[in-house]
């Protein structure tokens, strides 16, 4: 089958590639930038595009000459561009399918994205089911409940990140949310299953594990799985919870939003037998996926980074703006004995001086809106070490100065590093 497969890069995606690929499909994969997609994957052929903005359905045609089925698992938890990615591309993309020779579409939607949950995730991701629906091709829906896997990504990062943070478990209200999850390779053998199987023409199922736990039970699980002990829980009012999902939106990328906190007390719980009855096979239990493949260091590891990214990155735009905060109204001596170390006028002194606390207000911003932390290391590492340099040359006898003004940079260069390693969540 020529399978074309919508939001490849993202962690669903990712498992339904190889699935499609392990099944002998032939797969056009869609992503934003192929990047280092095309070297793992040779066998693929990748369409470069950016589905925000592939709204028109003459372009969908195009695209779809020779393809015989549509799996689309694009998605976008929070942003601007969610009812583009889950509505305005999707109702062009299956005009585009009703009028040529694609069979069969697949939709990867969410167990929780119901009326109730509040959200404009839920919102969209139900008007897109809508358009499906009411497209004339033939569709089949998938609503699967918490997506898990041997690694991580998302949902399932934050409750690693949870449960391995120490001493106490924070624990959103009482707990109580309903999951039933699935592994995503038993997501992505079903997806494989339905592809192009008329029985399933019409239908919207839910893909789902065979348990169904709490968020107290997911957490207790997570974290002996880790080895970090037994799980001492600490409720956190929803007010409160409320609130850091906030500063969430407002970083823009934090380990929580509003919308995944909402949709998390929403819960993904399903009915297990009537899945397990209709694809055919049991999906694997959440206990026996993490006893099958013990937890490694690189688990372990990334749990306890969840938390610290952002914290560094936070370390990070504070270090930068009090730097700058310094320069502009207390670092007119310390800049004047720089400057004449360095034989200029003085008559620098208040340039240089300026200048040096507006380029630390840029490299802040610059460090709060990269979200992939690429750019802003590269121009961290050089603002240091340049400052470094200058000052260390012009002023040696600071390097053995006993409170370290620059001594400090060597490990401020190494924070950098890391947060430039761990910096995208992606």
């Amino acid at each position: 089958m020529r399978v074309m497969l919508l939001g490849t890069g993202g962690f669903i995606g990712r498992h339904i590639l190889v699935a499609l690929l392990a099944a002998g499909h032939d797969v056009t994969a869609v992503v934003r930038t192929p990047g280092h997609f095309a070297a793992a994957f040779p066998k693929v052929r990748f369409l470069a595009l950016d589905l925000a903005r592939a709204t028109d359905v003459d372009g969908w045609r195009s695209r779809l000459a020779g393809i015989d089925y549509i799996v689309n698992a694009a998605g976008n938890l929070r942003g601007a561009e969610m009812n583009d990615v889950h509505v305005r591309m999707p109702a062009t993309l299956y005009a585009a399918a009703k009028q040529t020779e694609v069979k069969h579409v697949v939709l990867i939607s969410a167990i929780s994205a119901s009326p109730h949950a509040g959200t404009d995730y839920a919102d969209t991701k139900l008007a897109g089911e809508d358009m499906l629906r009411s497209s004339g091709a033939a569709w089949t829906i998938l609503r699967p409940s918490l997506v898990y896997s041997d690694g991580s990504y998302g949902g399932t990062s934050l409750l690693r990140g949870l449960a391995s943070l120490p001493w106490l478990v924070p624990l959103p209200g009482k707990g109580d949310s309903a999951f039933t999850p699935i592994h995503a390779e038993d997501l992505a053998r079903s997806v494989t299953l339905i592809c192009g199987n008329t029985g399933f023409f019409g239908r919207t199922l839910e893909p789902v594990g065979p348990d169904t736990l709490d968020l107290r039970s997911l957490l207790a699980r997570y974290r002996a799985w880790l080895r970090f002990g037994p799980a001492r829980f600490l409720p956190l009012p929803m007010p409160v919870m409320h609130l850091l999902g906030r500063l969430g939106d407002i970083a823009g990328d934090g380990p929580i939003s509003t919308n995944s906190l909402k949709q998390m007390i929403a819960g993904k719980a399903g009915t297990s037998q009537d899945y397990a009855d209709a694809i055919g096979f049991a999906p694997r239990s959440l206990d026996d996926a993490l006893r099958t493949r013990p937890a490694e260091v690189q688990d372990r590891w990334h749990a306890r980074l969840f938390f610290l990214a952002p914290a560094i990155r936070a370390v990070l735009i504070l270090l930068w703006l009090v730097s700058a905060w310094v320069g502009f109204f207390h670092g007119a001596a310390a800049t004047h004995a720089l400057t004449h170390a360095l034989g200029m006028p003085p008559s620098w002194d208040d340039p240089l001086r300026l200048s040096g606390s507006v380029i630390d207000i840029g490299v802040a911003l610059l460090v709060f809106l990269d979200r992939d932390a690429r750019w802003s290391t590269a121009v961290q590492t050089a603002v240091v070490a340049g400052y470094t340099l200058v000052i260390g040359i012009a002023l040696p006898q600071l390097w053995l100065d006993p409170l370290g003004p620059l001594i400090k940079n060597i490990p401020i260069l190494l924070l950098i590093a890391v947060h430039g390693v761990i910096g995208n969540s992606r």
